[in-house]
């Protein structure tokens, strides 16, 4: 009995020193990972995470989410710093939109008071403040509608649209502009299905789309509609200046431009305005380039039977 009771004795002391062993290998990583994690809080920029030299389970698991809470956070710091450069560069862009025509208005107001004018001049310059005016309203009209894509109060009718007729009517539109830029303009006629789409979005589409044309275009410029299975294919053609393939990517970002002498200061913010509509609409837009003709794709879906009269999609 009485070695039994020793041998008891022996096994309880051994199970306490290796009891007390690992509870003080486990508070000592404990005081080594906080450690770790001060450095990492003090260093936050450096790509270290918390480690551990324990073998338990549920020791591991935790560091393994606090590692991931890591860089869950990081990931956003990152996206928040890109998210403010994004924003320094588009209130510098807004800034320069802003400033040309406001100095060109500014410029030709003065020059109104010279006396010596002759009054066909001052026609002429008031033409010239005239057409700063509505660009300026454009460009305001433009950041508002911007700025309503995304707003949960903006919601999209899609109902039966006919885009040949929403074309012609554009086109109506800008005809003293095309007349002005003296491009060559080729319309297709060619007859279409029906599209299933939110009638304010498509007008937007499509006037950005031939404003754009009308901006970059060097000689000709060609719309037409090409009807597949699902889809009714919007396609514009025309020329242009030297223009990089390797940046087609960016084609559509809302703080891309394209040669900016060309432009008369005007926005970046119209074919992003495009594919943020008709990805709304479950469409696409794509664009390429050959050689010097720049093409854009813009496919709308084809209004079908089984399409609901009318739905409110966000």
């Amino acid at each position: 009995m009485k070695v039994s009771s020793w041998l008891i004795i022996i096994i309880l002391v051994f199970l306490l020193i290796v009891s007390t062993g690992m509870l003080l290998l486990f508070h000592w990583d404990i005081r080594r990972m906080t450690k770790q994690l001060e450095e990492i809080i003090e260093n936050f920029g450096t790509n270290e995470l918390v480690r551990t030299n324990t073998h338990s389970r549920s020791l591991i698991r935790f560091v393994m989410k606090i590692n991931q809470l890591i860089h869950l956070f990081k990931q956003d710091q990152q996206h928040t710093q890109k998210r403010e450069k994004q924003l320094k560069q588009e209130i510098t862009n807004i800034s320069h939109d802003l400033r040309t025509p406001l100095t060109s208005m500014k410029g030709f107001s003065e020059l109104l008071h010279d006396p010596s004018l002759s009054e066909e001049e001052k026609r002429e310059f008031l033409t010239i403040i005239q057409k700063k005016i509505d660009n300026l309203t454009m460009m305001v009209d433009l950041f508002y509608e911007f700025s309503q894509i995304d707003s949960s109060d903006k919601q999209l009718i899609m109902e039966q649209q006919f885009l040949d007729q929403i074309i012609v009517d554009a086109m109506l539109m800008f005809y003293n502009d095309f007349e002005k830029s003296q491009l060559r303009i080729h319309v297709d006629e060619t007859a279409v299905s029906p599209i299933f789409a939110d009638k304010k979005a498509t007008n937007r589409i499509v006037t950005n789309i031939i404003q754009n044309a009308l901006w970059y275009a060097k000689s000709y410029v060609t719309i037409s509609l090409i009807e597949e299975e699902e889809y009714i294919r919007l396609r514009t053609v025309n020329d242009v200046n030297d223009i990089d393939r390797t940046e087609l990517y960016r084609i559509f970002d809302r703080t891309f431009r394209m040669d900016m002498s060309r432009t008369g200061g005007q926005l970046g913010l119209g074919l992003h305005i495009v594919r943020q509509l008709i990805n709304k609409q479950d469409g696409n837009v794509v664009a390429d380039v050959d050689e010097d003709e720049f093409r854009i794709d813009v496919l709308f879906r084809k209004w079908l039977i089984l399409d609901k009269p009318s739905i409110g999609k966000g």
